[in-house]
């Protein structure tokens, strides 16, 4: 009986040591990424860089996070996970360009910034706190994305009043629930690669924050 106790109990532990190798691995590189990404929409938004066509958005986003998938369990995973972020951030760089062209739109930025650094902060520190298993929301997240995709195309056809905003609020409640459950998955096991659970989140923030622009911006900026 004692064996058994004592074999439960490594196993314990050993799970435990396991959650925390991963969560230290996410959250570091997710900083380093968060701050690559930051500097190339820097440089991208210094140059004033054009938003790319949409094909090539998407072929690259698409083709890069499959490759880092492929990658994720060799260091050239780490290569393509920078390799993807600096896409992202260098996309993030004109997008802030047509933000910072409103009246008043360094509010909006800096508004923005704050508020998913906020959003992020305290729906992590919830989950790693209390250790809730949120996986019940996988349902929620699928019903979301088709719910969003159909909203965002009915509103490249039809021109109707206030989509655009339910359109953004409906983002920023998306992407604060993959929080929630992305950061659960690495607690409760269920991620256990460090570069998928960064890629993941990473994607969280950058849609929230890209989400809270449109937001803010709809709400309060106007082009000079």
């Amino acid at each position: 009986m004692r064996e058994q106790d004592y074999a439960v109990n490594n196993g314990v532990q050993a799970e435990q040591l396991e959650v925390s190798r991963v969560l230290r691995n996410t959250y570091g590189l997710l900083a380093i990424t968060l701050a690559f990404s930051g500097l190339m929409a820097f440089i991208a938004q210094q140059n004033h860089v054009r938003y790319p066509n949409v094909f090539v958005v998407l072929i690259g986003f698409y083709g890069l996070f499959f490759l880092t998938n492929k990658l994720r369990d060799s260091a050239w995973g780490l290569v393509s996970t920078f390799a993807l972020t600096g896409f992202m951030g260098y996309l993030l760089g004109p997008i802030l360009n047509r933000y910072l062209g409103m009246q008043g739109g360094a509010e909006v930025v800096s508004s923005a910034f704050a508020m998913t650094a906020l959003v992020f902060g305290g729906l992590s520190a919830y989950v790693l706190i209390t250790r809730k298993d949120m996986s019940f929301l996988g349902g929620f997240i699928t019903a979301g994305f088709f719910v969003l995709l159909g909203a965002v195309l009915a509103s490249m056809f039809f021109q109707i009043s206030g989509l655009q905003l339910a359109i953004s609020a409906g983002f920023v409640l998306f992407s604060s629930v993959c929080i929630l459950f992305q950061t659960s998955a690495i607690i409760q096991g269920g991620e256990r690669n460090y570069i998928m659970a960064t890629i993941s989140l990473y994607v969280s923030i950058y849609n929230l924050f890209v989400s809270l622009l449109q937001l803010f911006g709809l709400m309060g900026g106007s082009r000079n």
